[in-house]
């Protein structure tokens, strides 16, 4: 069998993250059997389906390494070919018209409320005579279109996740439309268990990879797929995203859409990375910490868990943290620079991109998300104000006399060289540290926290030589060392 998936998100929204889980599932599979992983755009709701909203589909599967094959299918470019399908069902008896109105179909619901049953739909139209379907057409009554369900089946298929599924006629809520009302003389929109089923077809998909809330779905166009003579595909229903209280993963839980850990400073491939590790157990040997191909060539339904997969922040940061970690400072830099450009900020001295890369090896090891490259970098794009650490640590003994030769030397070295701001060393730096901290006659404990206040406005932030270094460049050291005197 040649194996071919399918992804069909909605255009009424974002790229979901529980969607984009299925699409990791999904293109896992395909590439583990050498298959297609194919889209089909389910874009049949018209008033909510937004162009923005499939563009965002497509280019957050594209940023997240979930490379599909061949054309994007539209389904609303298919809408005769699903209305084709609902005739023939209509001519072969498997489907009828029903003239129900809303207001009948809502007193059946207050009625079923009252007794406490289960909310399903009475079939009171699957036997109307032709006398009854024209009365109805006189009065101008406009029809859906229903599929018939016996309550007396038994709809049963071998999950590729849950084993042995088994479902009873009488549990689908009566016979389900699937086509929206409309004159009788006409098929109205198609709905979507009725489009699924010929549109997965039409494409010969393989295997249907989806959310365990789709089981109930399931069970229903394993009865299309059957009135309508179709190849059943297999089908493997995945568990749901969960948050900490168990729950399934919603809005009200915060961020939910991949442009958002995205826009937070998550990488794709962290993102990837974690999105397999909900409801996948991946083999011995290949740890937790994987890229996608990797995870293709051990990927299988055997160690995919039925129980719901809980959100794990910490996990994900821990992930994001060893991406970012591993990547070359030319790499870090080429992420970080653009966020530094949205706020604004440029890199100064006479060689910009060697300034930046310097920064971004400087910060790399303590970052966790790209957004920590942000604030971490801003006291060296932004002049700080001092916190109150700092502020203590400028009126502590010694650290007025400590900056004073500090500056008085650096004052000096820029008197004696031609250039504006002479390039300070590594060696050069510590030199004069131990030249300040001698003429000022304090320990260099004290000189090292009183230069951090003074250059960042914290007593925290990275190694203080390079920071010094850095803000050397464009004689911005010197600037906070004065104002931090003044203000001392």
């Amino acid at each position: 069998m040649t194996v071919r998936v399918r992804l069909a998100p909605s255009p009424t929204g974002t790229l979901h993250i529980g969607t984009a889980r299925t699409a990791v599932f999904n293109w896992l599979f395909a590439r583990h059997h050498g298959g297609a992983f194919l889209l089909r755009i389910e874009d049949t709701d018209r008033e909510r389906s937004r162009a923005d909203y499939t563009a965002n589909i497509l280019d957050g599967l594209a940023w997240l390494g979930l490379s599909w094959d061949d054309e994007p299918v539209i389904q609303s470019e298919r809408i005769e070919a699903h209305r084709a399908a609902i005739a023939q069902l209509l001519a072969s008896g498997h489907a009828y018209r029903c003239f129900a109105s809303e207001a009948e179909l809502e007193q059946m619901r207050e009625r079923q409320k009252a007794s406490g049953s289960a909310p399903r739909y009475d079939n009171r139209h699957r036997h109307l005579t032709p006398e009854q379907q024209q009365a109805f057409i006189a009065e101008g009554r406009d029809a859906v279109v229903r599929f018939r369900i016996d309550d007396g089946a038994t709809i049963g298929w071998s999950d590729l996740v849950r084993g042995e599924m088994r479902w009873s006629g009488s549990d689908l809520g009566g016979d389900m439309v699937i086509a929206r009302r409309a004159p009788a003389d006409r098929i109205g929109d198609p709905l979507y268990n009725l489009v699924v089923v010929v549109d997965d077809a039409a494409m010969a998909i393989s295997h249907v990879i989806r959310g365990e809330d789709h089981i109930a779905n399931t069970a229903k166009q394993l009865l299309l797929y059957e009135a309508l003579g179709l190849p059943l595909p297999v089908f493997a229903h995945t568990p749901l995203i969960l948050n900490q209280e168990g729950r399934k993963l919603s809005k009200r839980d915060g961020v939910t859409s991949v442009g958002e850990f995205r826009a937070m400073g998550y990488t794709a491939e962290a993102l990837a990375n974690y999105m397999t590790l909900l409801g996948w157990s991946p083999p011995e040997g290949l740890g937790e910490r994987f890229t996608l191909e990797q995870a293709a060539a051990a990927f299988d339904f055997d160690r995919v868990n039925r129980a719901g997969a809980r959100f794990d922040w910490d996990k994900l940061n821990w992930l994001n943290a060893q991406v970012l970690h591993e990547l070359a400072p030319s790499e870090l830099r080429e992420a970080l620079v653009p966020l530094w450009q949205a706020e604004g900020w440029s890199a100064s001295g006479a060689s910009p991109e060697a300034w930046e890369q310097e920064l971004s090896e400087l910060l790399g090891p303590s970052l966790t998300t790209l957004r920590d490259g942000v604030e971490q970098a801003r006291p060296f794009f932004e002049r700080p104000e001092p916190d109150a650490g700092a502020r203590q640590q400028l009126r502590a003994d010694g650290a007025i006399a400590a900056l004073t030769a500090v500056l008085e030397r650096l004052e000096g070295r820029d008197a004696s060289d031609s250039a504006d701001c002479p390039d300070l060393s590594v060696e050069q730096a510590k030199s004069l540290l131990a030249e300040a901290a001698s003429a000022a006659g304090v320990k260099k404990g004290v000189l090292m926290k009183s230069l951090r206040a003074g250059l960042l406005g914290s007593l925290q932030g990275p190694d203080l030589v390079t920071t010094w270094r850095l803000l050397h460049t464009s004689g911005e050291d010197r600037a906070r060392l004065r104002q931090a005197l003044a203000q001392g």
